[in-house]
C-alpha cells in the first residue's frame, strides 16, 4: 500500500524530524499500514532506524488533532510501566508541519489475531488458551498504573464516571436523529439496559488508566508465543472505571448464544479462555471488586452498540458506506440482546 503525499507529505516530515534531533536521511520505504477505519498510520526507515507516524484521518473529525494529542500523551506516560504498547518518539500537537496533529512511535513486531492466525499460534490450542490469558493480563496490568504518578492528572474526569455514562450515551444516541433518513433506533431493549444500569450502578469505584476499546482486534501478538506485544489504538483512552476494559471484552468476547462479535472474529478458536476463566485471571492480578463485572459488561454492550449505531445512522444519511453501516447496525442488536441476555441471568 503505497502512500499519499496529501496524507503525509514526507519532505515535511523529514524537516520536522531533523528539528528534533532525530537521525538524518531520506525516508525510505514508507507503506501505508492497515488496520483501524479512522486514522491514518505509515510506516518508513530513516537514518537506519523504522518508524510508524500516526495522523487523522483524510477528512478529520472535529476533535482528530486532540485525539492524536491525547493518544501521544497516554503513550509516553506509559513509557516506565509495564504494560505493552507501541513506544513514543516523538509527537507534534500542533498542525503546522503536517496540517493535522500527528506523534512517531516505534513499530511493533506482532499480528493481529482477527486477521489471520500464523504458526504455531493456528496449530496449537494450548497457546492459543495463553493469549487470552496475556490479554487480561495486558488490562490488569494497565488497571494497576498509577495515573498521578505518571503525569495524567486531567486526562479525564473520574468524578462521576460512572454515574455519567447512561446519560451520555442516550443523548449520543439522540442525536442520530438528525441525520437526514436515519429511521431512528430500531434497536430491541435500549431503554430496559439504560434502565437497569441506572439501577444497578456500582456506588464506588477506583479511578485509574482505561483503553476504552478493549477487544481483540485492537492488540498485536508475539510471532514466536503468546504474548501479547502491544495494545493499540488508544483513541478513546481516559481515566475512569479500568473494569469496563474487562466488560468491553466480555461484550465482544465469542458467546456460543450468539454470531461473534466482529471485533473478536478469530479461527480456529478452539483453545481460548471461556469469559469465566477472563474473569478469574483479571482477579489475580487487581485488588479490585469483580462482584458486579456483569455489569460493566452491560454498560460495554450499551456503549458499543450506540457508538456502531452512528455509522448505521451516517450510512442512512449517505455519509458513510451502507453495507458498511447495516452490518455495524446487526452488531448493534447483537450486543443489545447480549445485554439483556447478561441482565437476564444476574
Amino acid at each position: 500500500m503505497t502512500v499519499d503525499p496529501v496524507l503525509v507529505d514526507l519532505d515535511r516530515l523529514g524537516a520536522w524530524m531533523d528539528a528534533r534531533g532525530l537521525p538524518p536521511g531520506p525516508i525510505e520505504h514508507a507503506t501505508r499500514l492497515g488496520g483501524g477505519t479512522q486514522n491514518v498510520l505509515v510506516r518508513f526507515e530513516r537514518g537506519g532506524h523504522a518508524y510508524v507516524v500516526r495522523r487523522p484521518p483524510p477528512h478529520p473529525r472535529p476533535r482528530s488533532d486532540e485525539t492524536m494529542r491525547r493518544e501521544a500523551r497516554v503513550l509516553g506516560a506509559l513509557a516506565a510501566t509495564d504494560v505493552p504498547h507501541p513506544r513514543l518518539i516523538a509527537a507534534c500537537p500542533d498542525t503546522e508541519a503536517l496540517g493535522v496533529a500527528f506523534y512517531l512511535m516505534e513499530p511493533i513486531a506482532g499480528f493481529n489475531p482477527t486477521t489471520g492466525l500464523p504458526e504455531p499460534h493456528r496449530s496449537d490450542p494450548a497457546m492459543r488458551h495463553a493469549m487470552g490469558l496475556a490479554l487480561v493480563d495486558a488490562i490488569a496490568a494497565l488497571g494497576r498504573v498509577d495515573y498521578r504518578a505518571v503525569g495524567l492528572e486531567g486526562f479525564g474526569r473520574p468524578e462521576g464516571y460512572l454515574a455519567r455514562q447512561v446519560e451520555r450515551w442516550r443523548a449520543q444516541l439522540a442525536s442520530y436523529e438528525a441525520m437526514p433518513g436515519y429511521p431512528g433506533p430500531e434497536i430491541p431493549g435500549v431503554e430496559r439496559v439504560a434502565a437497569w444500569l441506572d439501577a444497578n450502578r456500582p456506588a464506588t469505584f477506583t479511578p485509574g488508566i482505561l483503553h476504552g476499546d478493549y477487544h481483540l482486534a485492537n492488540v498485536l501478538f508475539a510471532h514466536d508465543g503468546p504474548r501479547l506485544a502491544a495494545i493499540v489504538d488508544w483513541e478513546l483512552s481516559t481515566i475512569g472505571d479500568p473494569l469496563l476494559d474487562l466488560g468491553w471484552l466480555l461484550a465482544t468476547w465469542p458467546d456460543p448464544a450468539s454470531a461473534p462479535m466482529t471485533a473478536a472474529a478469530v479461527t480456529p478458536w478452539e483453545g481460548f479462555p471461556s469469559a469465566a476463566e477472563l474473569v478469574e485471571r483479571y482477579r489475580r492480578g487487581t485488588t479490585r471488586d469483580l462482584a458486579a463485572i456483569d455489569w460493566y459488561a452491560v454498560l460495554a454492550c450499551y456503549k458499543l452498540g450506540i457508538i456502531l449505531e452512528g455509522t448505521h445512522a451516517r450510512a442512512c444519511a449517505g455519509k458513510a458506506d451502507r453495507t458498511t453501516g447495516d452490518m455495524l447496525h446487526a452488531t448493534t442488536v447483537a450486543l443489545f440482546e447480549r445485554a439483556l441476555r447478561l441482565i437476564a441471568a444476574t
